[in-house]
């Protein structure tokens, strides 16, 4: 058990968070004692995703990585309780550092945390002409003290990731920087400023051509031509490519003796509509209006994360609910709306290049993709993108924002916790009603009418799947004759209810084939026991070991992976893990069984 290293602290006092540099926190100009690395650590990563759910996995795969103690859960709560302690938690109404059923979120406002103040202010600059937009990005960059998160806490991978992206951020505030003082005549102050940012990242481009165009304009021509030439020359032989159009454009001009042209002058915007490449949008959509207005708030607000995750089982609406935002908020987004699946037809992952090359086709960009190429175009422009059907973590951490203007909605049937930092926001099944008002828009307000029993028993046997319910419902529309009693007694036989729920080429059991097809086998495996091995409705964890086969601490971590993978759910609330209900989806539980996928194991002892 970890010892708690956190002294009393009164509950009045301003305090200040600073990761732009060593993790610190202030309490009125003096420095609190953080305590051992590992409760760091977990402050670090709340901080990473301030206002936000952080998940115990989350939490645990930052402080532990791959071989956590059996006694992990209980150690976060003792950090967390530390840490608790440490900031002066005691304010009942509004209390700092709360659990809620996404996590962990510690409650932390713009003044009081120096990244958001450097977003809050690099935003607004890109809202500002040259001269304020320099003075502003001059207060944000000041605001770095070292390092992100400094040394000490960069073991963690998660923490060393987000570092990254912190960093990455700094570089791009800084090439907006160069550029605004540029076009207020600072030529000499970039120059000298950018040199050594210049030396430690000599593949950033926009960062270099910044550079090149300031040493033209302080009347070092001679440099400035070196400057590309050692560019182009690097290039080809790292990546065997060639500079862009836009640096290529402005050594000609500076060859030729023109250096009127600022650097980072905004490319003009293609005349006519933005781009909106989306699905169209159901006339009939319905239910999850709480998921939808909370989806809307996160986009529209410039204060929150650039990226917001939906999850849920397949078919659960998830691609549903991001269209339909997209398609809302196209005022919003005066640069487009894009949309991209990122599995094939097959449910196989698409492989990144593939992607990108898509996504450049989607946007009009033209040379080799990549994903810096693609982060600084997204940082550029105010555009929604929708990545649908995420597999894992790995297919899109190269594609997201790490900062600017554009804004990223991804679609997953898993948590994806190894993202960060993420707003999650899960999509739980329909209601009776909303699930009976779907159906009676597409049989018809009459037949519903007339055996409305008939109709809540197709929907119970759906489980709150919008993407069974419309099959059901698009099944009948085309079966006039069918009675609504009938095709009920069908969806209550186990053996052939997935049979029914197909309409055309749209198949419930496909969509759930390649759900389970996505696990990693030993997972599928664990799925079908559980799947045949409990009831109906909640069960816990020892009806879970028996199931499985093991002990209790084992079925937990199953349980919890599963959780993760969006087999399984569990209600909210800070309870211990022996303690929590899980349930099975019911469509998930009924192809389990159906296929035969729970192999008989015998019970532990």
């Amino acid at each position: 058990m970890p010892r708690p290293f956190a002294q009393p602290a009164a509950a009045s006092g301003t305090l200040r968070f600073s990761v732009l540099g060593p993790l610190t926190v202030h309490r009125d100009g003096r420095a609190l004692p953080l305590g051992p690395l590992k409760q760091r650590v977990v402050l670090a990563t709340l901080l990473g995703s301030p206002n936000s759910p952080v998940s115990v996995d989350a939490l645990t795969d930052a402080v532990w990585q791959e071989d956590p103690p059996r006694t992990a859960r209980k150690n976060l709560q003792v950090y967390v309780s530390a840490l608790r302690t440490l900031l002066g938690d005691d304010d009942p109404d509004r209390p700092r550092l709360t659990h809620t059923c996404g996590g962990y979120v510690l409650r932390v406002a713009q003044d009081e945390l120096d990244v958001l103040l450097f977003r809050s202010l690099v935003r607004e600059a890109g809202t500002r002409a040259p001269r304020q937009a320099a003075r502003l990005l001059r207060q944000a960059l000041d605001l770095w003290q070292g390092p992100p998160l400094g040394e000490d806490l960069r073991h963690s991978p998660r923490l060393a990731e987000e570092a990254e992206r912190l960093e990455l951020r700094r570089l791009g505030a800084y090439e907006d920087w160069a550029e605004a003082e540029l076009e207020l005549g600072g030529a000499p102050a970039v120059a000298e400023g950018l040199r050594d940012l210049v030396e430690h990242h000599p593949l950033r481009e926009r960062l270099r051509c910044a550079w090149m165009c300031a040493l033209s304009a302080a009347g070092r021509q001679a440099e400035a031509l070196a400057a590309y030439d050692d560019y182009r020359q690097l290039l080809a032989r790292e990546l065997g490519l060639e500079p862009g159009g836009a640096m290529a454009a402005r050594y000609r001009a500076i060859l030729a003796g023109d250096d009127r042209a600022p650097a980072g002058a905004p490319a003009r915007r293609p005349s006519g509509p933005p781009p909106s490449v989306l699905p169209p949008d159901l006339a009939d959509f319905t239910g999850h209006g709480t998921e939808l207005r909370d989806l809307a708030d996160l986009l529209e607000d410039d204060a929150a994360g650039r990226v917001v995750l939906l999850s849920g089982p397949a078919g659960s609406g998830k691609t549903t609910l991001a269209v339909r935002a997209a398609h809302l908020l196209g005022d919003r987004f005066p640069d487009g709306r894009i949309y991209v699946c990122l599995r094939d037809e097959d449910g196989r992952p698409r492989p990144l290049p593939v992607v990108l090359a898509e996504l450049g086709e989607r946007t009009g960009r033209s040379g080799p993709p990549g994903p810096e190429a693609w982060r600084e175009w997204l940082a550029r422009h105010r555009v929604l993108v929708v990545l649908d059907d995420v597999p894992d973590e790995s297919a899109v951490r190269p594609l997201l924002p790490y900062g600017g203007r554009g804004r990223v909605v991804l679609t997953a049937r898993g948590q994806l916790g190894g993202l960060a930092p993420v707003h999650r926001i899960p999509v739980p099944p329909l209601g009776t009603a909303e699930s009976v008002q779907l159906l009676a828009g597409l049989v018809g307000q009459g037949r519903v009418r007339a055996d409305r029993d008939a109709a809540l028993r197709i929907v119970r046997a759906c489980g709150g799947s919008p993407l069974a319910v419309r099959v059901s419902g698009m099944r009948l529309a085309v079966l006039r004759h069918l009675p609504l009693r009938e095709f009920a007694d069908r969806l209550a036989d186990p053996a052939g209810a997935l049979d029914e729920l197909t309409s055309g080429d749209v198949s419930v059991r496909r969509w759930l084939a390649h759900g389970w097809e996505a696990l990693p086998p030993e997972w599928g495996r664990d799925a079908g026991r559980l799947a045949a091995g409990t009831g109906e409705g909640p069960f816990g964890v020892t009806e879970a070991a028996e199931a499985l086969g093991c002990d209790d601490r084992r079925a937990v971590r199953v349980l919890e992976a599963l959780i993760d993978a969006g087999m399984v759910t569990s209600p909210c609330g800070e309870v211990t893990a022996h303690a929590a209900q899980y349930e099975i989806p019911h469509l998930i539980r009924l192809y389990a069984r159906a296929c035969g996928l729970g192999t008989p194991v015998l019970a532990p002892g």
